[in-house]
């Protein structure tokens, strides 16, 4: 009989497996292609899917020469006035120079001032953000460059524009000498409005994005369920909002702090009464260089902790 007949299926190839017989190994559920497989991954007798290769590492693309120099020169122009402050600095009379008289009333009143002006900037501020970034006004790209106009416009002309407007003889100012004997220039008011004019720009323009950011649907809502456009901004908005308005009122506080030029113009440089930390150590260079230093070093710790605070909102990247 042949190998068909008997059922060995010997000298054949193509004969059925005998009833028993295990498969040969790697061919467990062959479909007659060499290696192919019809089970369900993961399953007993299943191969295991390739494995993926190694991960090619990214190198950093190389920096062109011609790119390194003038950058290194722009980093080493930036930072070298800064480390030669820190070296020239008296360390040793530090904290003398800090608790004089002059030095104190400076310090003082930059931060009563610079408090006052980032609080009337929030209190202006905050509603002219909401009104550039949730209504249809007429002309709003207009009163948007308007408002972002003292960011660029140099702050001594800014001085000289508050002081035509709010001078003793100005257009505002004389009617508010006349009628109720108010005088603000060259008085800590002065100072006040001054670094409030060049602050809030920064403000007005955090809030602004973070409005435009916040979805408008939480405040439909909001409407739908009864409240009134100032409990939904009070209660909806608001908290939205927070992270922006705080930024903003750090960055605020930042500029009125270091403000020179429509301080010194619109309010003068009277110790005690207008001299703030910028003004005071204009003055003290002439005089007391080692104050100026240390008024300087106050200034530059404020600056670094204003980045600090910042560094989660504008200094970090993504991946």
């Amino acid at each position: 009989m042949s190998g068909r007949d008997n059922g060995t299926g010997a000298g054949t190839g193509h004969g059925d497996t005998p009833a028993g017989a295990r498969p040969a190994a790697g061919q467990a559920g062959a479909t007659g292609t060499p290696g192919s497989t019809t089970g369900t991954p993961g399953t007993p007798g299943t191969p295991s899917r390739a494995r993926k290769g190694p991960r090619r590492r990214r190198h950093a693309p190389r920096v062109p020469a011609t790119l390194l120099l003038p950058a290194l020169l722009g980093l080493a122009f930036l930072i070298l006035p800064l480390v030669g402050l820190l070296v020239r600095a008296p360390w040793s009379a530090l904290s003398e120079e800090l608790t004089s008289t002059a030095v104190w009333d400076a310090l003082r009143l930059s931060l009563i001032c610079a408090t006052l002006a980032t609080t009337v900037s929030l209190v202006l501020g905050v509603p002219l953000a909401w009104l550039l970034a949730r209504t249809e006004l007429p002309g709003r790209r207009v009163i948007r460059a308007l408002v972002t106009l003292p960011l660029v416009l140099p702050p001594v002309v800014g001085g000289v524009a508050l002081l035509l407007v709010l001078g003793r003889r100005g257009i505002v100012g004389s009617w508010l000498d006349s009628a109720f004997g108010i005088t603000l220039p060259f008085t800590t008011t002065g100072v006040v409005i001054a670094e409030a004019f060049v602050a809030m720009p920064f403000l007005v323009i955090s809030v602004e994005g973070a409005l435009r950011a916040a979805d408008p649907r939480y405040e439909e809502a909001a409407a739908t369920l009864g409240a009134s456009r100032l409990t939904a901004f009070r209660r909806v908005t608001l908290p939205l909002i927070a992270p922006g308005i705080a930024a903003g009122a750090v960055l605020a506080w930042a500029r009125a702090l270091g403000e020179f030029g429509a301080t010194i113009t619109f309010a003068g440089n009277f110790p005690g009464k207008t001299q703030t930390m910028p003004l005071a150590v204009y003055l003290a260079m002439e005089s007391d260089p080692e104050a100026a230093i240390a008024l300087s070093l106050v200034l530059l710790a404020v600056s670094v902790a204003v980045l600090v605070g910042l560094r989660d909102r504008w200094m970090s990247t993504t991946p």
